[in-house]
C-alpha cells in the first residue's frame, strides 16, 4: 500500500505501511512541495507517483524509517544524481540530508513523539 500525502501519517496509516517489510517504511520525499509518498515496494514506484502529481526530479529523494530502531535514513537508488553532484545512493549533500530528515520526522511525527 502506498500513501501520498502533505499531512502527517496517522497512527492507523504506519501501521498499514509496515505491512510491507515489516518494521521498516520506504519514503520519497518532495523537499521542495512537502509531499511523501510511503510503503511502496521500490523507491521509483513512489517517485514515479510524486512525478505524475508535479513534482521535480532534482526535489525527490528517498529514504526510509526503521520503526524498531527510529532510525531514518536517506539511502536509495533514484538518489544516484552526478548531475546534481550525488554520486552516490546515499545523500551526500548535507543540506539536504538534514531537510529530508526534518520532514521524514514530521510525517512520522505520530511515530516519534
Amino acid at each position: 500500500m502506498v500513501i501520498t500525502q502533505k499531512t502527517p501519517y496517522s497512527e492507523k496509516q504506519i501501521e498499514q505501511l509496515s505491512k510491507q517489510f515489516g518494521s521498516y517504511i520506504k519514503t520519497v520525499i518532495d523537499l521542495e512541495k512537502k509531499i511523501c509518498s510511503a510503503g511502496a515496494d521500490r523507491h521509483f514506484e513512489s517517485e514515479e507517483i510524486l512525478l505524475k502529481q508535479g513534482s521535480k526530479q532534482n526535489d525527490l529523494w528517498g529514504g526510509g524509517v526503521d520503526l524498531e530502531t527510529k532510525d531514518i535514513d536517506a539511502n536509495s537508488m533514484i538518489n544516484i544524481r552526478p548531475q546534481q553532484n550525488n554520486r552516490s545512493n546515499e545523500i551526500q549533500e548535507p543540506g539536504i540530508r538534514q531537510t529530508f530528515e526534518a520532514l521524514t520526522k514530521y510525517f512520522f511525527q505520530n511515530f516519534y513523539e
